[in-house]
Parts: C-alpha cells; sequence; structure tokens
C-alpha cells in the first residue's frame, strides 16, 4: 500500500478537481490542488527509508497475460524521479495558479485536471516493475499532456498538438513496443533487474545495438535527434505546462526511461563489454552540438529554452551511454538539476510575459531593473544550467565529466565542455540585456508579475543552490543503484 497510495492521490485530485471545478469557487478547486501535490510528495517521501535501508517496496496489480504483469516497485533511480516529479509538482501549481488568472486563460478546470493526471502517470513510469508497466504508463502521460498542449484551442495549438502525439505516438508504438516485444522473446523477461536481463543469454552485437536503437528513439519524450522537434512545437501551450513538459514530467520520463532500461535491462557492464553504445554515444553528442547552437540564434524566449532542454536531455542520454557507474549517477543526478533549473527558468520567462508581457530576448533591455526578483531568479537558474558553483548543475556536469574520462573518451568531454560554452553563449545575453541595458521609455510602468508567478521562480532558484550545498542524499540514494548489482 505504500506504494499504491502516492499513484493515487493524484488521479483522486483529478477527479476532485472536475467536481470543484463545477461546485466550488476556483480558490476552493486551486486550493485542493495545491494540497493534495504537498500529500502526494508527503507519501512519496516515506518511501526513502525503506529504499535506503535496501529494501524494494512493491505492489502487484494484476496479471494482464501469461508471464507479464502490471506492477510496481520502487528503487533508488525511480524513487530520485518521483521525488522530482511530486516535488517540483508543488511550486508548479502554485505557479500555474497565478499564471492561469493573471493571463485570464480560459478553461482552467480541464487544464489542471490534465496536469495532476500528468503527475499520476509519471510516478507510475517511476515505479514501473517492468517493461509493459513502464510503456502504459508511458502511453498515458502522452494522452494526459495532450490537452494541455492544445489549450488555446487556435489553429497553432491544433497544429503543435498533431506534431506531439504523432511524433510521441507513433514511435513509442512502432519502436518502443518493439524493443519491449524483442526482450521479452530473447530472454522471456522483462522486469527490470539490477545488472540487466541478458547474463547469460547467446545475443550478438548487432541485436543489441537493434535494441538499444529501438529503445532510444522509441522514447521520443528523450527528444533525441531526429525525434525532437515535438518540443519546441510545444511551446504553443501555456508556460506552465512548458515547466511541467521541460522539466517535472514529461521529457524527464523520456530521460528517465532511457537510463533505467540501459541500467535494468541491459545492464551498464554488458553493454560496455558489448560495445552497442558508441552509436549512441555518437547520436547524444551530435544532438547536445546541434541544439545547442540552434539555441543561439532564436529570439523567442521560450524557443530558446526549448532547444536548450533538448540540449540537456542528450547530457542525460550521453552519460546512460557511456555505460559506467560514474556516468549512470551523473546521469541520473543531471535529471534533477536540470529539473530545478529549467523549470526556474520557464516560470521566470512565464512572470516575464504575464508581468511585461514579453517573449522575445530583443525585448528585454533594462528588465532587471523592473523585475528584480524574477530575473535574479533566472541569473541563478542560467549558472546552473551552464554548470557554474555554487550551484546544483555544477555537480551532475562533474560527474558526467568524469564519466567521460574513465571511458578514455576526451571527445565527448570535449562536447560536454563546448555545449557549456555555448550555454554561455545563449543564457547570458539575456542576463546581460536585462541589467545592462537601458530600459525604453514605454518600459517606465513595468513591475513584477503578481507574487504566485514570482514566489515559485524565487524558490526553485534557491533550491539550485541547495542542490550544490547538499548533494550528499541524492549521491548516497543512486549509489544504492550498484550496490543492488553487487549484490
Amino acid at each position: 500500500m505504500e506504494v499504491l497510495i502516492p499513484l493515487l492521490l493524484p488521479l483522486i485530485t483529478a477527479a476532485l478537481i472536475q467536481i470543484l471545478g463545477r461546485v466550488a469557487p476556483d480558490n476552493v478547486r486551486d486550493g485542493t490542488h495545491t494540497f493534495m501535490a504537498m500529500v502526494t510528495f508527503y507519501f512519496v517521501t516515506q518511501l526513502i527509508g525503506p529504499v535506503m535501508s535496501g529494501d524494494t517496496p512493491t505492489f502487484f496489480v494484476a496479471e494482464m497475460f501469461p508471464g507479464l504483469s502490471l506492477s510496481f516497485s520502487v528503487e533508488p533511480l525511480g524513487l530520485m524521479f518521483a521525488l522530482v516529479a511530486s516535488g517540483l509538482w508543488i511550486p508548479t501549481s502554485v505557479y500555474a495558479f497565478g499564471y492561469m488568472r493573471g493571463h485570464h486563460e480560459s478553461n482552467q478546470t480541464r487544464f489542471f485536471t490534465c496536469f495532476a493526471l500528468a503527475i499520476g502517470f509519471a510516478l507510475g513510469v517511476a515505479f514501473s516493475e517492468n517493461l509493459l508497466t513502464l510503456f502504459c504508463f508511458y502511453e498515458a502521460l502522452t494522452f494526459s499532456t495532450y490537452p494541455l498542449v492544445t489549450h488555446h484551442q487556435d489553429a497553432e495549438a491544433r497544429r503543435a498538438g498533431r506534431i506531439y502525439m504523432g511524433i510521441l505516438v507513433t514511435t513509442s508504438v512502432c519502436l518502443l513496443l518493439a524493443g519491449v516485444a524483442g526482450v521479452w522473446y530473447l530472454t522471456n523477461n522483462i522486469t527490470f533487474t539490477p545488472g540487466g536481463v541478458f547474463q547469460g543469454v547467446d545475443i550478438d552485437k548487432s541485436m543489441v545495438m537493434l535494441l538499444l536503437a529501438l529503445f532510444s528513439f522509441g522514447t521520443a519524450k528523450a527528444a533525441l535527434f531526429p525525434f525532437h522537434k515535438w518540443l519546441p512545437n510545444a511551446m504553443v501551450a501555456p508556460t506552465p505546462v512548458s515547466a511541467l513538459l521541460h522539466a517535472v514530467a514529461v521529457v524527464k520520463a523520456g530521460v528517465f526511461t532511457i537510463l533505467k532500461v540501459v541500467i535494468y535491462i541491459f545492464g551498464v557492464d554488458f553493454l560496455s563489454e558489448t560495445g552497442a553504445n558508441e552509436w549512441l554515444m555518437a547520436m547524444a553528442g551530435f544532438t547536445i552540438l546541434f541544439s545547442s547552437t540552434v539555441a543561439l540564434f532564436k529570439d523567442n524566449l521560450k524557443a530558446r529554452l526549448a532547444y536548450s532542454t533538448i540540449s540537456q536531455l542528450s547530457y542525460i542520454v550521453l552519460g546512460a551511454a557511456f555505460a559506467t557507474q560514474t556516468a549512470a549517477i551523473g546521469a541520473a543526478l543531471h535529471i534533477v538539476m536540470h529539473a530545478m533549473g529549467k523549470i526556474t527558468l520557464f516560470f521566470c520567462a512565464g512572470a516575464i510575459y504575464v508581468g511585461a508581457h514579453k517573449k522575445y530576448i530583443s525585448q528585454m533591455d533594462g528588465l532587471g531593473r523592473k523585475m528584480p526578483f524574477t530575473m535574479g531568479a533566472f541569473t541563478i537558474a542560467s549558472f546552473s544550467i551552464i554548470g557554474v558553483p555554487p550551484f546544483g548543475g555544477m555537480w551532475s556536469k562533474w560527474f558526467l565529466g568524469l564519466g567521460a574520462l574513465e571511458g578514455g573518451s576526451w571527445v565527448y568531454m570535449s562536447i560536454y565542455m563546448i555545449s557549456s560554452l555555448l550555454s554561455i553563449g545563449y543564457l547570458m545575453p539575456i542576463v546581460g540585456r536585462a541589467y545592462f541595458r537601458e530600459p525604453s521609455e514605454k518600459d517606465e510602468h513595468l513591475h513584477e508579475a503578481p507574487w504566485m508567478c514570482v514566489l515559485p521562480p524565487v524558490l526553485t532558484a534557491f533550491g539550485c543552490l541547495m542542490l550544490f550545498v547538499f548533494p550528499d542524499f541524492l549521491y548516497d540514494l543512486l549509489s544504492l543503484i550498484f550496490e543492488e548489482v553487487a549484490r
């Protein structure tokens, strides 16, 4: 039951939002949403003790086919993702209220219902005990976020929705499901297993490469080139949706899936020994540099942040592809560090739109003087994404770099370094414009957005600092992954 409660709470929240949206004032509906987010996070934290002590809490639902069950278990990597998704749900819910009201958005009950469902399905991905359960919740997450992407219901939103569903559903059904079936056919085992399921299985390198390709490209939520275009197109959605897509649930479910498959299906030692990971390293490295370069030339703030996200996601994919313990820990840490930094950046982008009605970087001269809290949070998050101490992004990039060096790959270490320089190039000009250029006369009246749009990015920016100061818990939690393998 300790596993089932946090899975059910977001679904119960969605039902409550539907009811309250019809019979109660908006404040009651919104307050319930935030309260349930806090309760969900509390129950997720209750799993920390058992997992840190070496236990694996499980819950069996049903046998869907002979030998194939819908079941859940909580291991260190899944717990980390669940903590990110449920923890960031709290500030995102507060921010969403301020944004949706400040921008006078319609259909707010539907919006918050789908938002809660998305968090619930993300937790289902996190706690999946096997590939079939993960696939089911991965698909449910896609469908629950479609109404959020198309929230405005105009031609641009509908076009974005078609691209969103077209890429994500096609790749998952045609590639990811084929990968799941391939693993079942070859091993008769799709349960996530420490060390992987291929131990003792006679399989050639080409088949391993094919399976890895099916999982890597089938998990299009990870936005690996060339299946990345859904992500910038989804930026037509309200900014709280962008925060959900880029930091809390969707893209993190993608890279989490790839990392979990590498660790618990292939096994890092097996993948490294076969050499089947080399093509994925090259593809991830290309995606990093390609998307970082594109970001340099985007004037729309959300579009620039979208391409930054594509680049940062491939940091995680590349870390998984190195197939070493250090790189895998660095990749998992980057899920957390990037989530905290990127959600802050999107919060700030939305606050700027609500408070100043600006969405283009070229319009943001002098904004730091008019919106000091918003731009201060943006600056801190930018430093964290770049990897500058004393902010959390430094630690994940440190371990990713060490993982590259452990594998003897100076080329990929150089890619990480070049990408960090490119991130300076696409983030620091925004900060520079805000602080070192004079605002235009027509901007003299500008001021901060409503407090519900300002407080969340301030808190998550502070979180970027806390992740640098107190990284031990995350490192200790993730180190348990490989202690499981040793056992």
